[in-house]
């Protein structure tokens, strides 16, 4: 009864009344704002905007770069009918910009029409805390963003530099090319779906469309050499493996050995731990390889998500789990410069996996190794280094934790003409580059690499 009285009292006429007044003032606001711009601006802003949207492709960049700075896809895009409407920007440019204001929204949806058609891909390939973290959609959205822009930008690096940490990720958990058109055909039902028809025109999505081949192309082709470098077929790189050995580090921190038909890891390189979950899912994620022997791997494992806490409550000494071929772009180069590595937390592992080459193979080149923790009791990989250390004469440490007000201060070491490898969290990789990019230009390293332990590499810049 109470529910039929609160229905009675909905006055329905106002609400119509009020969304159609709501509509028509939108729409009054649109025409103004396009009188406003065209009276304001003329022929200059027309120049303008059409220089920055020459293509579909610039035309993206300039969606997700200004939505970036402006916070808000709904803006930009009310913004683009008002230039549209004014006769600033043609339809065809205004649907480019708009498809890179909603390009997050796009990968969301992605992703939600992807798993809906192939719910295995998200049991046995995706992992599952990055999509519910939302960290997997930010990454596709800047990794499109990204390689839209290079392909505008004539100083662009080589599209493989730019996509080789993708195509290493990928061929980590086994992707093969018949895959890709499963995302090509999700990947364009969700930008019709959030743009609609009318906005996705014919022209529209064959440049998108001419843009993700492009872009396929390129990974399809560099996976194919990583797969042949292991001498496997694509797609065949999982291998049962036995725990030959289980040691607790930290109370959050765990390193397992791994025994089994393996390749041999270069320096820096991860390998992708598959497990059977409660829930009957085979869920994957990648850890650094901090030491190796013929035929097996040493990793660590910091307990965070559905993985890492599996195999710290359920997998012993003699249990098989499933491990990749070794794959990752972050390793360490041979050659005579200096070497100078950098971490913090968790991000200390490829570290270490590179510090033990170079003990392994009684490498004398000079080396520096900086690493940041909340405490010396969280630094679980310290007794680690400081045992490799005594092998490598040739090499400095300095430890710096937050606990005694201690930041890395990299003005403060010899970087000049070396090799710097970075690895840690988002807001660490971007506070040392941004102090390796202060640095003068008779101290500046010769080269920076870098890991990110998230999927969102692109979002560095």
């Amino acid at each position: 009864m109470a529910l039929e009285v609160e229905l009675e009292q909905v006055n329905w006429f106002e609400i119509v009344t009020g969304t159609l007044g709501g509509v028509a003032l939108l729409m009054y606001g649109i025409r103004v704002m396009g009188d406003g711009l065209e009276s304001a601006a003329g022929d200059a802003m027309r120049r303008i905007l059409a220089a920055l949207t020459r293509n579909a492709w610039m035309g993206c960049v300039v969606g997700a770069v200004v939505t970036g700075i402006v916070q808000s896809s709904t803006a930009v895009t009310l913004l683009t009918i008002g230039f549209v409407d004014s006769g600033l920007m043609t339809l065809e440019s205004a649907c480019a910009v708009i498809f890179g204001a909603n390009i997050g929204t796009i990968a969301q949806t992605f992703y939600r029409t992807m798993f809906g058609n192939h719910p295995e891909l998200l049991a046995n390939t995706f992992n599952r805390g990055n999509q519910k973290s939302g960290e997997q959609q930010k990454a596709l959205a800047a990794s499109v963003a990204t390689f839209a822009t290079m392909l505008v930008d004539p100083d662009a690096p080589d599209p493989v530099d730019l996509l080789a940490r993708i195509g290493h990720k990928h061929v980590s958990l086994g992707i093969t090319e018949d895959q890709y058109q499963i995302v090509h055909d999700n990947l364009f039902a969700a930008i019709v779906e959030v743009l609609g028809e009318d906005v996705v025109t014919a022209d529209v999505a064959e440049a998108w469309d001419e843009v993700y081949w492009i872009m396929a192309d390129v990974l399809i082709a560099y996976e194919k050499q990583l797969y042949a470098s292991d001498g496997v077929e694509a797609g065949d790189v999982f291998r049962d493996v036995t725990v030959v050995e289980k040691k607790e580090l930290t109370d959050t921190v765990t390193t397992y050995t791994l025994d089994g038909d393996l390749t041999a890891a270069r320096p820096g390189q991860y390998t992708s731990i598959g497990v059977v979950l409660p829930d009957g899912a085979r869920q994957l994620r990648q850890y650094s390889i901090v030491g190796q022997a013929p035929g097996n791997y040493t990793i660590a494992v910091e307990t965070e998500g559905e993985v890492s806490t599996f195999l710290r409550d359920n997998v012993e000494v003699g249990d098989t789990i499933q491990a990749t071929l070794a794959a990752g772009d972050l390793v360490l180069e041979d050659g005579d410069s200096a070497v100078v590595l950098v971490s913090s937390g968790i991000g200390s592992t490829p570290m270490v996996g590179m510090l033990s080459y170079l003990a392994r193979t009684g490498s004398e080149r000079p080396a520096t190794y900086l690493h940041a923790d909340a405490s010396e009791d969280t630094h679980a990989q310290l007794g680690h280094t400081t045992a490799l250390l005594e092998k490598l004469p040739s090499v400095t440490v300095a430890h710096s934790y937050r606990d005694n007000g201690q930041l890395i201060d990299i003005s403060a070491h010899e970087v000049a003409g070396s090799d710097v490898y970075l690895c840690g969290g988002n807001e660490f990789l971007r506070a040392i580059r941004r102090d390796l990019e202060s640095l003068p230009a008779e101290k500046a390293p010769k080269s920076v690499r870098y890991e990110l332990f998230s999927p969102n590499d692109w979002l560095l810049g």
